[in-house]
């Protein structure tokens, strides 16, 4: 008998692990094209030096304890309904979802969002995939961008072609913080929350230090991942990075361990031998 045999045959109990049961039907995955940066978004890091910590402050959200960037106000005031993974880390620094498990995750089933439609196209892409979800939908991926070259993204290098770090508080952070929230709110209010299972992700994290241009550079060793809905506690944060965001400090996770997760709040057979994070969900 195999590892995901024997999991399959209801043993985990005997390891002293607490399995949930299923309690997702269906899974929205929105793609921050081009990396963000953790420094600038989830993983904040005040106290560091400016080359570290970058431009923009840290605010306060509705749980005691967890703060994020002045960025994403509207999610600042739902940080009771997301967790916050702060100690992913991978391989490769790709870009897009040619990325061997993202494609694997949301290449094999389900529909996809990708097309423009200038600022507020995502935020409305996202309703899109609400009512896809509503009508029997049962994974639907939502990129943000179709590439990092001809639009500015969270690809944020601050040389051409890509964009400088405060497009972060100009165009892609208010998108996204738009997004994130309405989708929520949407989800919420047909009730279809509790059994949709919403991550939030890009393909790495960002350099610990300002480059030369203003910018940072792609860092694929430490990266925030969201999660909501779907069984999820929320108002939680898995992980943590170390002083200077350059590596996980606690709970390593890899983007295996994130498909695991999916795959099991699914009650879908699993792709991968990494262990789900049965921490995340209410019991």
């Amino acid at each position: 008998m195999n590892r995901r045999e024997f999991l399959a045959t209801g043993a985990v109990p005997f390891l002293g692990i607490s399995a949930p049961p299923a309690s997702a039907k269906n899974c929205i995955l929105l793609w921050m094209t081009g990396g963000p940066s953790h420094l600038d978004t989830f993983d904040m890091k005040p106290d560091s030096p400016a080359e570290i910590r970058g431009p923009f402050r840290p605010i306060r959200t509705n749980v005691p304890g967890i703060e994020i960037s002045e960025i994403f106000p509207r999610m600042a005031r739902q940080a009771h309904r997301f967790t916050l993974i702060r100690s992913v880390h991978c391989g490769a620094a790709i870009h897009g979802l040619e990325v061997p498990w993202a494609r694997s995750l949301s290449g094999s089933f389900g529909s996809k969002q990708i097309r423009r439609s200038g600022t507020r196209g995502f935020p409305n892409r996202c309703l899109q995939a609400s009512r896809l979800i509503e009508s029997g939908g049962r994974f639907v991926t939502v990129n943000m961008f179709d590439s990092v070259f001809d639009e500015i993204t969270w690809d944020a290098h601050g040389w051409g072609p890509f964009g400088p770090i405060s497009a972060y508080r100009d165009i892609v952070g208010p998108m996204y913080d738009l997004a994130w929230t309405a989708l929520l709110d949407d989800l919420d209010a047909r009730g279809l929350l509790s059994s949709t299972l919403v991550v939030g992700m890009g393909e790495f994290g960002r350099t610990p230090r300002i480059n030369p241009s203003g910018g940072r550079d792609h860092w694929p060793h430490c990266f925030t991942v969201q999660m909501a809905g779907g069984g999820i506690r929320g108002g939680e944060v898995y992980g943590s990075s170390d002083a200077t965001g350059s590596e996980p400090r606690d709970k390593p996770v890899t983007p295996d361990n994130i498909a695991a997760t999916i795959q099991m709040a699914l009650g879908i057979p699993a792709t991968t031998h990494a262990a789900p994070l049965h921490e995340l969900f209410c019991s």
